[in-house]
């Protein structure tokens, strides 16, 4: 989870010309995306580019060959295009959860299943949405995403919103994007974010070690470091949590609640402190349940993708193979094994 804003939730639901508000601007907002693509060619080709967008763009171009040749993922015309927007982000995704439970609502989408978020091309759509699901009861957030993926569906380009990000965080977005359309579970939120969170965490350690960029590499591991103790918060967060929602006095939950999540923003915030980095992240402010979900949409099985990676010798082909077998396996087989996996790999 980037410091400073939500980590992109990386699948837009590919509805094509089927009916309902949602799925027209869905459609809308894609279509009017990828009329924007120009090829990364075409670009640096422009004499009216503007250089650092060019150095980047350079970059994308070496990382998105490095993906096929290193890391085994597809050889396709996804990231070989750019689209400049104009605006700062691509879409908003919204979570939601029951005001006293940690279980995310989930929306159902052809082709992609049931997932744990809901996406807007249009801020006041979304903003909406948010005031229709507060009033009917549930825990609301709402974030800003800067880069999707269509599972390989359409050939992706790379974003302006996209360039925001320093070069480490654009690269690993890269490899995460790209994973997805390696394999893709439907309804299976968890395992999709976890997996591809787990090829973007390998792939940026062997893309920089292989640049020499060693202060580079040692600055992620310190940033992953950082987010595995943040992950660890949030996860004694979760803990206490399920003890208070088990209770049946609805004041003394609430008033609980406020203060586990006061106590959590908090210990967020002095971590930051401590590691020198500004006082921005999604858990530092106002929190409710629903801040607590791409957390662990993204996290959580980690450590068992990158102990099933460990297995396999650091090959990514034998990797791809065990994921899209364990992948195939009903859920509470597949979950049974990748807590196998994590629990051996414990010290």
């Amino acid at each position: 989870m980037p410091v400073s804003n939500l980590k992109a939730i990386s699948v837009l639901v590919a509805c094509g010309c089927l009916s309902g508000c949602y799925y027209m601007q869905a459609a809308k907002g894609h279509i009017d995306l990828m009329s924007k693509r120009e090829p990364i060619d075409q670009v640096l080709e422009d004499a009216s580019t503007e250089p650092e967008l060019a150095r980047r763009l350079r970059l994308v171009t070496e990382a998105r060959e490095f993906s096929i040749t290193e890391l085994k993922l597809p050889d396709n015309d996804s990231y070989r295009s750019y689209a400049d927007l104009g605006r700062q982000q691509v879409l908003w995704n919204l979570f939601a959860t029951e005001e006293f439970s940690m279980e995310p609502r989930t929306w159902c989408y052809p082709i992609v299943g049931c997932v744990a978020y809901r996406g807007y091309f249009n801020n006041d759509t979304a903003r909406r949405k948010v005031e229709d699901l507060q009033e009917d009861g549930y825990d609301v957030a709402m974030g800003g995403v800067a880069a999707y993926s269509t599972l390989g569906r359409f050939n992706d380009p790379v974003l302006n919103t996209m360039m925001a990000w320093d070069d480490v965080h654009l690269i690993g977005v890269l490899f995460h994007e790209l994973a997805h359309q390696v394999i893709y579970i439907k309804d299976d939120t968890t395992f999709n974010e976890s997996f591809a969170t787990a090829v973007e965490e390998a792939g940026l350690e062997r893309w920089l070690a292989s640049r020499g960029e060693s202060e580079r590499l040692a600055s992620f591991h310190r940033r992953k470091a950082l987010e595995k103790d943040i992950f660890e918060l949030v996860d004694e967060t979760r803990a206490e949590l399920a003890v208070v929602y088990a209770g049946s006095d609805t004041e003394q939950m609430r008033r609980s609640k406020q203060a586990i999540f006061d106590d959590l923003s908090a210990a967020v915030a002095a971590r930051l402190e401590e590691s020198g980095l500004p006082a921005r992240h999604w858990l530092v402010g106002d929190l409710n349940n629903a801040k607590l979900v791409p957390l662990a949409l993204y996290e959580s099985l980690v450590p068992a993708f990158k102990a099933l990676l460990a297995q396999c010798g650091g090959d990514f082909d034998c990797f791809f193979s065990e994921v899209t077998r364990i992948g195939g396996y009903d859920v509470d087989q597949r979950n049974a094994e990748l807590e196998g996996l994590a629990r051996d790999a414990r010290p």
